[in-house]
């Protein structure tokens, strides 16, 4: 446990934009940024028209939250593998799994509440009322973790094969597609089923992360 507070703290100082790191992954910064980019353009786009914003906007919320989950991916995993990190866990008996759960943990409080909170000024750009920007930020609060899951068992994917961070989001588009689907279809739907089977599907996948994301590193450094 006190390895693992340690790993975390680590994580955090790398991805947050404060801390003895210096945010150096940019974890935090670029997915906020592109968030709340997206939010004020989009009216831009499509026009000042209210009932159109208010239509489309929480999809819009959601999509840039779901390419916004990729912008940290590129060096999520591959720098700490490039400078034999996993190597040293190794030698002191800590195993890829949970440097991975970690990391995992990490990867989620570095972007995802920072996202939620942006929902606020990004919905009233938008000008979503106070009842679809609340169910915004329910789904992205369910639907966040296994953003950052799948994030990160694509990250050590691709930090294994050495492939760029453009593979990466190749792959995680499709599989994100069902929390986004759940998520951003629970503002049509006059039931919390889509919110729930956003949150079931995060909550299997954060639990399957660290063991697939801790193979492909095991199998990155034995190759």
């Amino acid at each position: 446990m006190r390895a693992f507070a340690a790993l975390l703290a680590r994580d955090l100082s790398l991805l947050l934009p404060i801390g003895t790191g210096g945010g150096s992954r940019g974890g935090a910064i670029l997915p906020l940024v592109f968030f709340l980019a997206v939010a004020m353009l989009f009216p831009f786009a499509v026009g000042p028209d209210p009932a159109v914003l208010a239509r489309t906007g929480g999809g819009v919320l959601w999509i840039a939250a779901l390419l916004a989950a990729i912008l940290p991916l590129d060096r999520l995993v591959s720098t700490d593998l490039d400078e034999g990190v996993f190597d040293q866990l190794a030698l002191r008996g800590i195993a890829e799994e949970s440097a991975m759960a970690a990391r995992l943990a990490a990867h989620w409080l570095a972007f995802a509440p920072f996202l939620i909170l942006a929902c606020l000024p990004a919905a009233a750009l938008l000008g979503l009322d106070g009842e679809a920007t609340g169910l915004v930020m329910l789904g992205l609060l369910a639907g966040t973790p296994g953003l950052a899951a799948i994030g990160l068992i694509v990250s050590a994917v691709m930090a294994g094969l050495r492939a760029g961070t453009a593979l990466a989001g190749l792959l995680f588009l499709p599989l994100a597609a069902p929390i986004l689907i759940f998520g951003a279809g629970a503002l049509s739907r006059p039931d919390s089923a889509g919110l729930a089977l956003a949150g079931a599907i995060s909550l299997a996948l954060a639990a399957l992360a660290p063991f697939a994301a801790g193979a492909a590193i095991r199998a990155a450094r034995g190759s």
